[in-house]
Parts: structure tokens; C-alpha cells; sequence
């Protein structure tokens, strides 16, 4: 009956899986419960065995193997009994940790809240003494701080009068205040200090939503205006094109057109002033082995003789919104300016004095005419790119497309551009693509802005968006760049093109 017992035995266990199977046991031996069975309690059992016998003859060694497998996994569930209460027990501490450490970072989180970010409009906070013990240290002064005290701003403990603006330096008793670094800061004293403004009217650029604002920017100067003064006339710099500011005047000239004081500190504005400047130009024509042989009087001109000019020519290209230069081949009568104009009260130009000149046509080329008022670096790039003309005309270029034309004689004028640039700054010019090197100014070292001026004037020329001038220049600058100067010339009289 060993094995009746076993079967017994295993069934109590599946009742009580953390029992203790040393200390109890529900079949202590010898006693056996067979012994308080009736006679017919007993016949009831001997049927069952019969039965049990009669199945295990079917199954053969199944139900014992299911025996042996049982004690073994009696044994195995007393161990397994023993792991699951270890774990328990494991489980139960760490929850208590745990709940512990949750205990510790939300008093912390209390104590210091987190740090605003930079340039957020931050709130002081009152720290309630019942979350501090003892007095605490102020960011500012290192004083002691008492619990009711105290602001607990930024990171750090304050006394109310110790937590002062950093521009004004005024005690912030504000709701609200900007953090600028590890200082604090009025939002008012913020945006008077920080907020952009425009350099025209001088006024805060306007907003569009919170935190964005509006405005435009010139592309080379980065002069920040608003958007209104491109509607509401307010005037440019005929050179450099930067808008005149509120609290800065501008010279008037005598044709409407306004300029820059800095520009007018370099200014060319008479026709006698312009003659130096044109033998500057003959003879970075002769360096680079392109003489002009013709000699032709060079004017400076008002805007409306050049306009009147351009009108009696037959042929040419006229560059738009305004022509500055062109090369007469027709005979005219031009107004030109013979004497420097002087600057008035109202800072207006007066007392110029012009004359005309009849201009008779003895070549290809009869003047060039050049727009008064314009800093030497303008004027003599317009110079160069107008000689150019001349010479293609005088050396039997004809009959050449706009493109390729303008885009040759804006290449020389940028070249010139260069020369002086790089001469005026101490620099030696980088080698240009020809067969010999190009003349530098006589004028000697010159200021911060004409330098930079002349940077401007190359950046119109290359960021042009004219079809003629613009990309005409930048597929005969690439020309000239992979082939040298000569060779594309050549290939333009031969061919009428750009060598690619």
C-alpha cells in the first residue's frame, strides 16, 4: 500500500503549497487508517484497488512512472515552496525602497524647483519655512536668509531686496522676470536692452505672434528695417542703397536722387575730378595688353542728360531701374557738369555750373557719360565697363548679343573692382587670367567703409539678376576664369559666343 499512500499524500500538498513538511504531515506511520475502516468500508476499498490494479495492467508502466514522477516533483514543489517565499520576502523590501526614494525626490523637487530656460519669463517663488529647516545662504550677498524670508528663484536663495535686476539694478518686485544667464532682469529693462529694433525709425520691429517678430534686411549691409518702410517712401543711398535712418540726413543732390555721407566722403562730382580717374582706367586697359588708341571726352552728367542720351542713342542696351554710364556712338549735343557743386543750408546741393558740349562723331565711340554724385570705386568700375564698350567697338567686335556685350564689360568692370581693392588694403592682386598685370591706385591706402563699399559693389555685380548684365557677367566671368582673358576675346570676335 506504499504507493496508496504516495497518491494520497501528493493530493494534500496541492491544498498547501507553503506548508512544512517536516512538522506536519497528514500520514504518520505505523498507524494506518485502514484500521478504522468497516467490513464494508473495506470491501469498498478492495474494489477500488481491484479497479486501480486493473487500470495500471492497461497503462503498464505509465502510472508508476507517473508515481516515480510525482515524488520527484514533491520535492522539487517543497524547494520551490522555499524560493517563492524568499522572493517574497525580497519584494516586499524593495517596494519599501522604493517608496522611500519616491518619498525623497518629491520633497526634493519641492525644495528646488527646475531652472527656467534661457530667456523665459520666470515667476519668484515664496519658499515656505515648513519645507526648510534652518536659515539659508543668499546668491547675492551670502547672508543668512530666515525660512519665511527668502524668494527661491533660479536655483538659488534670495533676500527680497537682494534679487535686483541686472541692467537697472532695481529690486524686481515684478510677478514676472526675464533670466539672463544666472541674473535676473525687469522684462521691460529686457526689451529696451535686447529686443531688435529697426534702424530706420528706431522703433521695436513690430511682432506677429509671441516671440516672432517682422522685419526686412538689406542683403549685404544687414540693415534691419520694418516692412512699412518699403511702402512709405522712405529714400535710399543712390550708391550703397542702404535706407536713410530717422536720426541721420542724407545729401540732396540736384537731381532728386539722395546720398550717404559716407559715400559722399569719396565722391566724384564734376567732370574735371573724373579726368584722373579715366587714366587710372586707360592704363589698367594697357596692362592687361588692351590699349584704347581713340581718344574721347569723358562727362559727368546729371540724371536727366543721361536719360536724354540714352534716348538719341540708336543702339545699346539700357540697364534697368536706372542706367549710371553709357558710350556714345551718335553725335549729340550733353549738358555736362564742369564745377563742383557746394552743399547748402538745408544740406542740398547748389551752385553747379554745366555747359554743353557738342559732340561730333569722328569713330566708333563719340563720349562716354558717366552719373554725377557716385563714390570713386562705382564711378570707376561704371568707367571701366563703359571703356570696354569702347574698345570692342574700336577693335571690330560687332553686331555682339546683349548678353554677351554687357556680361564682357561687367566682367571688366569687376576685374577693376578687384585691382583696387586688393591694392587699397596692402594685398597683393591675385594673378588674372591675362597677359600681364593690371596697374594699381595712386590714391594709396584708403578707409574701412571704401573697401567695403567696393566689396559692395562686386557683390551687385555677381548677385545681378538681369539676364543681360547679371548672367551675361557670370558665364563670361567662368569663360575668362578657364580660358584667360585673350583667348576669349578671340573666341568671342570669331564666334559670337562664350567659349564653353
Amino acid at each position: 500500500m506504499d504507493w496508496f499512500n504516495h497518491v494520497f499524500e501528493g493530493s494534500s500538498f496541492g491544498g498547501r503549497p507553503h506548508s512544512n513538511w517536516e512538522t506536519e504531515s497528514y500520514w504518520n506511520a505505523p498507524h494506518s487508517a485502514t484500521d478504522e475502516l468497516t467490513d464494508r468500508e473495506r470491501e469498498e476499498v478492495d474494489v477500488a484497488t481491484a479497479l486501480s490494479i486493473s487500470e495500471q495492467d492497461l497503462k503498464g508502466k505509465a502510472v508508476l512512472d507517473d508515481d516515480y514522477r510525482s515524488g520527484k516533483s514533491r520535492e522539487s514543489d517543497k524547494n520551490t515552496a522555499h524560493l517563492e517565499e524568499d522572493e517574497w520576502h525580497a519584494k516586499a523590501a524593495q517596494l519599501e525602497e522604493d517608496e522611500q526614494l519616491a518619498i525623497a525626490l518629491q520633497e526634493s523637487l519641492i525644495l528646488e524647483p527646475p531652472l527656467p530656460s534661457q530667456n523665459d519669463t520666470t515667476r519668484p517663488t515664496p519658499v515656505p519655512s515648513s519645507f526648510l529647516s534652518g536659515s539659508r545662504i543668499c546668491a547675492r550677498c551670502n547672508g543668512q536668509v530666515e525660512p519665511g524670508q527668502l524668494l527661491n528663484c533660479m536655483g538659488n536663495v534670495w533676500h527680497r531686496e537682494c534679487f535686483l535686476c541686472k541692467e537697472c539694478g532695481l529690486p524686481i518686485a515684478d510677478k514676472e522676470f526675464k533670466k539672463m544667464g544666472t541674473h535676473p532682469c525687469h522684462n521691460s529693462c529686457y526689451k529696451e536692452h535686447h529686443h531688435l529694433r529697426c534702424d530706420v525709425c528706431k522703433n521695436f520691429l513690430p511682432k506677429i505672434m509671441p516671440g516672432l517678430v517682422e522685419f526686412r534686411q538689406h542683403p549685404f549691409w544687414m540693415q534691419k528695417y520694418c516692412p512699412l518702410h518699403e511702402r512709405d517712401g522712405t529714400p535710399r543711398c543712390c550708391s550703397c542703397d542702404r535706407m536713410e535712418p530717422r536720426d541721420m540726413r542724407y545729401l540732396l543732390l540736384e537731381d532728386g536722387r539722395k546720398l550717404c555721407l559716407e559715400c559722399l566722403d569719396s565722391a566724384v562730382m564734376d567732370t574735371e575730378e573724373c579726368q584722373p580717374l579715366s587714366l587710372e582706367i586707360r592704363e589698367f586697359f594697357e596692362g592687361l595688353n588692351m590699349k584704347v588708341e581713340q581718344q574721347f571726352p569723358l562727362l559727368l552728367v546729371e540724371r536727366q542728360a543721361l536719360n536724354e542720351a540714352i534716348e538719341g542713342e540708336k543702339t545699346g542696351y539700357r540697364h534697368f531701374p536706372e542706367t549710371r554710364g553709357l558710350c556714345l556712338s551718335e553725335e549729340q549735343s550733353i549738358v555736362a557738369i564742369v564745377r563742383r557743386p557746394r552743399i547748402g543750408a538745408d544740406f542740398r546741393l547748389m551752385d553747379m555750373i554745366t555747359e554743353p558740349h557738342r559732340l561730333v562723331r569722328s569713330s566708333e565711340v563719340t563720349a562716354i557719360l558717366i552719373l554725377n554724385g557716385l563714390p570713386r570705386l562705382l564711378t570707376g568700375s561704371i568707367l571701366a565697363h563703359e571703356m570696354m564698350h569702347a574698345w570692342l567697338r574700336l577693335n571690330g567686335y560687332s553686331n555682339l548679343q546683349p548678353d554677351i556685350e554687357e556680361g564682357i564689360c561687367q566682367v571688366m568692370g569687376h576685374m577693376w573692382l578687384e585691382s583696387e581693392i586688393y591694392s587699397c588694403s596692402g594685398g597683393s592682386l591675385p594673378a588674372q587670367p591675362s597677359s600681364s598685370s593690371s596697374t594699381s591706385s595712386k590714391k594709396g591706402k584708403r578707409s574701412d567703409f571704401e573697401r567695403l563699399l567696393g566689396e559692395f559693389f562686386k557683390h551687385q555685380i555677381e548677385t545681378d539678376p538681369s539676364p543681360v548684365y547679371g548672367q551675361g557677367f557670370r558665364i563670361g566671368n567662368q569663360a575668362v576664369l578657364k580660358f584667360g582673358l585673350r583667348r576669349t576675346l578671340d573666341h568671342i570676335k570669331f564666334t559670337g559666343f562664350f567659349p564653353l
